[in-house]
């Protein structure tokens, strides 16, 4: 098939953007520079004097016992030690021991090491470097799916999952701070942080497990003031390792804290991530747009308090789209979006040993494709492909349009800020079946390998679940 004038014409403007975009990031990186070289202002700290270890997706930790230092006391590295692990109880009790469309847990009625990692960062005279190794069952669900790599060669899961964030770069005394960076990144997208202790919950909402968790390319992070932080990037893609397309994807993160006791935000992505290449090579022109907002406000404080010792609550609001207009691939954003919001509140008690959180998210999320209802492009695929349609197949097949909701309430314990013990139930509703059943996902024995019989098998999928989990992880 040839290209069209149309596709050939939007290549050529896009190639002409990106190369205008490197130019002016190649100029202004050059100008920090001259401007580094004769700074003599006294380093100013972004958000200096915040407490911010109460917001919900940070680290809690206040204090960082893996620290080597020089001898002029300025900090060297600062090591990572961290462990997450769960026990999960679905009460479908599926047969294949699989619980579905979550990323942060993957398994039922089994003790799980959910993600281990250890790794070192610094900040030493201006050098930023970051390298954290991960390992666990988390890297299953989140990193495995990533089908970038099968563009070309010389590239593999198995050379990168067991990265979970490595990148280089340099700080610039300008203004509050500037920083330049490229590697692996955890991602901006979302309230919600890839580390479970950071978050409120255990279960992170709908809207962040279907979004991204990792980023690869370069950010440049501006403090202008000591309130503001804005961050610019270059992606290589949608949580991918590699590229879908012929140019790089875009993204801003927006960081607005008036005091310590308010955070706004606003996250925006732009490019082009579908994997539907004609058989010349060209690339899809699908466009994908996806926009977070958060809100997360502090609303009372008494840290020495025995009773109620601080209150908050989060608001975490989405909204993307894709769209093409090629022949062949007719994609109009509002048949192809993905919308909702997720609130959360969460009460410490007794000197914040003790935490109390419930949390309900909402959201929608599907696709036409040239007329045809699909599989929503964010949500999870519920089960594996049977020999006939499964429930959730058919309500597709029907026209129907995936709508969620998810009802979170979590007991944390914790007895110093390098540990926590964690009780939390879930129940998530669906529009159409989309939870795993008894029968499980995976086939009619339960097993990958198990016997086939002469029936043929499709997956029987359920509109709600109900599920209880014990974590328990430590961070140092």
């Amino acid at each position: 098939m040839q290209v069209s004038k149309q596709k050939q014409n939007t290549l050529n403007n896009l190639n002409k953007k990106m190369k205008t975009l490197s130019t002016v990031l190649l100029l202004f990186i050059t100008a920090i520079g001259l401007h580094a070289q004769t700074d003599t202002i006294t380093k100013k700290a972004p958000f200096e004097g915040m407490d911010l270890t109460w917001v919900n997706g940070q680290n809690r930790q206040k204090n960082f016992p893996l620290t080597l230092k020089d001898k002029d006391d300025q900090t060297v590295l600062t090591g990572v030690l961290y462990a997450d692990t769960y026990y999960n109880y679905n009460f479908a009790n599926p047969a294949d021991n699989t619980q579905t469309i979550s990323a942060t847990m993957g398994r039922h009625n089994e003790f799980t090491v959910n993600l281990a990692s250890i790794g070192f960062e610094t900040n030493y005279k201006n050098i930023l470097g970051r390298v954290w190794l991960q390992y666990g069952q988390m890297a299953s669900i989140v990193n495995d799916v990533d089908g970038s790599v099968y563009r070309g060669r010389n590239t593999s899961i198995n050379n990168l999952k067991y990265i979970r964030e490595a990148a280089a770069g340099y700080h610039f005394d300008v203004w509050h701070g500037i920083n330049i960076e490229m590697g692996i990144f955890m991602s901006y997208i979302g309230l919600e942080s890839y580390i479970t202790q950071e978050n409120w919950n255990y279960q992170r909402s709908m809207l962040c497990d279907f979004t991204p968790f990792y980023f690869s390319g370069a950010r440049i992070q501006m403090f202008p003031s000591e309130k503001l932080k804005t961050e610019i990037w270059l992606l290589n893609g949608w949580q991918s390792y590699n590229s879908f397309s012929d140019g790089p994807g875009l993204g801003s993160s927006t960081y607005y804290r008036l005091n310590e006791n308010l955070q706004l935000v606003a996250n925006f992505y732009l490019g082009r991530d579908t994997q539907n290449p004609d058989i010349e090579g060209n690339q899809s022109q699908r466009l994908r747009f996806h926009h977070d907002n958060s809100v997360v406000a502090r609303y009372f404080k008494d840290a020495e308090s025995t009773g109620i010792s601080q209150a908050a609550f989060s608001l975490n609001t989405h909204y993307g789209f894709q769209s093409n207009n090629n022949e062949g691939d007719i994609v109009k954003a509002k048949d192809n979006f993905m919308a909702g919001t997720s609130l959360a509140n969460r009460i410490w008690f007794n000197k914040n040993k003790l935490a109390f959180t419930l949390r309900a998210d909402y959201m929608t999320n599907q696709s036409v494709v040239n007329g045809v209802n699909t599989s929503p492009y964010l949500a999870f695929t519920p089960a594996v492909a049977g020999d006939v349609p499964n429930n959730y197949d058919e309500a597709i097949a029907n026209g129907d349009k995936l709508k969620i909701f998810q009802f979170t309430s979590t007991f944390d314990i914790m007895p110093s800020d390098y540990v926590t013990f964690r009780l939390e139930y879930g129940y998530r509703n669906s529009n159409m079946p989309y939870f795993t059943g008894a029968g499980g996902t995976t086939s009619a024995s339960g097993w990958t390998n198990g016997p086939t019989g002469e029936t043929p098998w499709a997956a029987e999928l359920k509109k709600d679940e109900h599920r209880i989990t014990l974590a328990v992880n430590f961070r140092l």
